[in-house]
């Protein structure tokens, strides 16, 4: 299956394969290839261009920081801090799987990885709650980064399908390691999170924020890889990758550094999970629904496009958070999102993003020709 990037404008879709195929080779590619590819590509946020995508970035931004002031009910931040999390966990899976097109199913490692780090690092350095405690985020995302490394070492020396198989087997991998390494993961006991000492009335603020902020860096990381001469070779890797190879992309150099920036988001996520949760425990930290529910975020909003995951993220992890309070059996839940994965892919293979920029297009086109005639 073949996805292409946000069409949005005529020749957006020939101009990324055109691009990818033709600016890399040499490692960096001509500068002026890659900025008619970076003004091809509207950085997934079809409803609009120039300036006025600015303001509209300020506009959702501006909502995004407000919404725990006019939204203060404590379950409905809750949602709103897990759907933030699931922003910036699937938009780092898409920096990877998105733009390179190998289909990761195993990024859960990460998550609990940071989410262990996360509380490692608190244990032993005698951290007391409070935001303090969120200065660890980064240094979890690093650890997890340092993590991924090995890691995609190892998997990314295989292709495509099998690449699949073996992410699967990493994370099984990391969730026994998780419970059988108790020196650093405490086993089945779980590892306690330092308390906070904020009120219940204001507990949620301090985690929305901090969800928040990491959102917006795997946001910004995507859309930076996105319009980077890096992104064009993930481009071109995803197009073809022996051709990609052939005229000069030092591919596995490539996966590996995108693999890795993955791995350092997602980890910053789970180490805000695990601060918000109290506790770190292998079968939350090590959750296989995570790994359906970013991938299928990503193709209900557009794989391979910037807004596509954040758009996949708004719209599905408020309908988990329901059907975690309406289904207490978490496989069923497991097999809804598997079924609802297999109908986006085979009825809506592109993703919410490209096709309404292909619908938009399409409408603009026939109300020029209609101006013609008249």
């Amino acid at each position: 299956m073949r996805t292409d990037t946000d069409p949005t404008d005529a020749d957006s879709a020939n101009t990324d394969s055109a691009n990818t195929a033709s600016t890399d080779a040499t490692p960096v590619g001509p500068a002026h290839a890659a900025s008619a590819a970076a003004d091809a590509e509207t950085s997934g946020f079809w409803w609009t261009a120039g300036p006025g995508r600015w303001v509209c970035l300020a506009v959702i931004l501006a909502a995004a920081v407000l919404f725990p002031f006019v939204f203060n009910n404590p379950a409905t931040t809750s949602v709103a801090i897990f759907t933030l999390l699931y922003v910036g966990a699937a938009s780092a899976w898409n920096t990877f799987s998105g733009y390179a097109g190998y289909m990761a199913l195993g990024n859960a490692a990460f998550y609990g990885s940071g989410a262990y780090v996360m509380a490692n690092l608190a244990t032993h350095l005698g951290m007391r709650g409070g935001v303090a405690v969120f200065a660890l985020v980064p240094l979890a995302g690093l650890g997890t980064g340092l993590i991924a490394i090995p890691v995609g070492w190892l998997a990314l020396r295989t292709r495509r399908h099998t690449f699949v198989v073996v992410t699967i087997a990493v994370f099984f991998i990391f969730q026994l390691l998780a419970y059988n390494l108790r020196s650093v993961t405490d086993g089945s006991a779980g590892m306690p999170m330092p308390l906070p000492p904020w009120l219940a009335v204001e507990y949620n603020d301090y985690f929305y924020a901090a969800a928040l902020i990491v959102a917006v860096i795997a946001v910004a990381v995507a859309w930076t890889v996105r319009r980077s001469s890096f992104g064009l070779k993930l481009l071109a890797i995803r197009d073809d990758e022996d051709r990609a190879l052939g005229l000069g992309v030092r591919t596995g150099r490539v996966k590996l550094s995108a693999f890795v920036i993955t791995g350092t988001l997602t980890g910053m996520c789970g180490a805000v999970y695990a601060y918000y949760l109290g506790s770190v425990y292998p079968p939350f930290a090590f959750d296989a629904l995570f790994d359906v529910t970013v991938a299928l975020m990503a193709f209900l909003g557009g794989l391979g496009t910037i807004s596509g995951p954040v758009i996949g993220a708004l719209i599905l992890e408020p309908v988990q958070q329901y059907l975690n309070t309406q289904l207490t059996d978490a496989g069923f839940a497991l097999i809804v999102f598997g079924a609802l994965f297999l109908v986006v892919v085979g009825f809506l293979p592109e993703g919410i993003v490209p096709a309404s920029g292909r619908l938009l297009r399409a409408l603009r086109i026939r109300a020029a020709r209609s101006g013609v005639t008249e």
